[in-house]
């Protein structure tokens, strides 16, 4: 598997243009002031299909041979990725049909059927849906997209990456950090790419769910580490058994370390968001957010960039961390 370069981030932009969105770069005094430093927010809630998956989904798919591949393409995913490979397939043409939890939120489901997709159910304890899936691409000579470990999908993500460091620059923020929500860890992968290539001294941190935090314990050890669970967070988008072993080699060489928070810290920062930034984040691209928030992460005063990854939450779910926080006052106090 060829380890994707800045050069392919590069290719990948270019690619992906006109069809992915160039989200903002937020900056709001209230966070600031909480946080005593310049945080900027790479806004991928705003991307189409709700989060970042849509960048890498895409430059993979529409590098696809139809000849090759006349049963399309079969993907994984809790709801993001599938939402990002059922778009990029309708637009390109390609058949797309994709592994699912049984528990995934019903939003997610709902538009990942809305760009034309199959579904195919399994249960997150039980069932190896990797299994599942290569069966299907057996059967149906179909190509697999993978939801993180492949270089062109990570070449995708880290379009995100080059964005925030052109915007951060050009709001004139010398970045101390850059902290990204963590599941295989395809998005921060890319991150890093185009974050060390620009600036080697910007510091970039993975975030993940207390107890799901593979990819910390994996940079810590040295090696890939599993998770002992593979249920039981609000942050479904970021529960991965391990990270991938691209993602990893990349992330190894290139990570500062990593965080962790817990739900509560998780839906507190989604109220914080929807109150102050106004916009709706997931418990999983709420994390980073969370972690400014929490203090698991404190600034030395410089500039901080987090990355807000997914936008798709369920009302029900949603409600609950608004109405846990109670009011906007609330939210911040509590954090």
């Amino acid at each position: 598997m060829n380890t994707p370069a800045f050069e392919d981030i590069l290719a990948a932009r270019a690619r992906i243009a006109g069809h992915a969105h160039a989200t903002p770069l937020i900056e709001h005094e209230a966070l600031n002031l909480l946080c005593n430093c310049r945080v900027l927010v790479k806004a991928e809630t705003l991307q189409r299909t709700g989060s970042f998956k849509f960048r890498g989904a895409f430059n993979a798919i529409s590098r696809l041979d139809r000849r090759e591949w006349p049963g399309g393409v079969v993907a994984c995913s809790s709801g993001n990725h599938a939402q990002g490979v059922a778009e990029a397939a309708r637009i390109t043409a390609h058949r797309a049909l994709i592994v699912m939890p049984a528990d995934a939120p019903r939003l997610k489901v709902e538009r990942t059927r809305a760009s034309g997709a199959e579904i195919r159910f399994y249960d997150r304890e039980s069932e190896d849906r990797d299994a599942i899936a290569r069966a299907l691409c057996k059967e149906r000579r179909a190509a697999f997209v993978p939801p993180f470990d492949h270089p062109h999908v990570i070449a995708g993500q880290g379009t995100a990456g080059l964005e925030l460091m052109e915007q951060a620059g050009a709001a004139a923020a010398e970045l101390e950090a850059v902290l990204v929500p963590v599941s295989g860890g395809g998005l921060i992968a890319g991150i890093g790419l185009a974050v060390k290539r620009i600036n080697p001294s910007v510091r970039v941190f993975s975030v993940e769910p207390e107890g799901f935090d593979d990819t910390a314990r994996s940079l810590a050890a040295g090696t890939r580490l599993k998770n002992a669970r593979s249920a039981g967070s609000i942050c479904d988008s970021l529960l991965i058994g391990m990270p991938g072993e691209l993602t990893f080699a990349l992330n190894r060489a290139q990570l500062a370390g990593g965080l962790s928070v817990s739900d509560e810290d998780a839906m507190r920062a989604m109220a914080f968001a929807f109150f102050e930034l106004k916009l709706v984040v997931e418990p999983g691209g709420a994390v980073a957010l969370a972690a400014l928030l929490s203090g698991r992460y404190r600034s030395s005063g410089r500039p901080v960039a987090i990355v807000l990854s997914g936008g798709n939450v369920d009302a029900d779910l949603f409600a609950r961390a608004l109405n846990a926080a109670g009011s906007p006052a609330m939210a911040a106090a509590a954090n």
